[in-house]
């Protein structure tokens, strides 16, 4: 499994319905980004001036919104996964 480092997290992205209500199947360049998923792992935080780390504030298991155009999409074992820093998450779903 990949461990992000810092206060990046791996985020399994939620996947967009490919049919819309009235039946129409949609292109896939006709699909918006997705904004929301599911944390898969957490790095240990951030290092602070003092030495200390601050804590990641999200935990794993948790769905969350991100910046529509953040993050980095990586392949590993076949999955896709993104891997966003902390301040592109915008908020915790509940």
């Amino acid at each position: 499994m990949l461990r992000p480092l810092g206060d990046r997290v791996l985020v399994e992205v939620a996947q967009e319905q490919e049919q819309t209500i009235s039946g129409f199947v949609l292109a896939s360049s006709a699909k918006e980004k997705p904004q929301t998923g599911t944390i898969i792992a957490v790095g240990e935080g951030r290092l602070l001036d003092s030495g200390e780390l601050a804590p990641v504030p999200v935990k794993v298991g948790e769905t969350v919104l991100f910046e529509k155009y953040a993050g980095s999409e990586v392949k590993y074992e076949g999955q896709e996964y993104m891997i966003f820093s902390v301040k592109d998450i915008i908020a915790v779903v509940e």
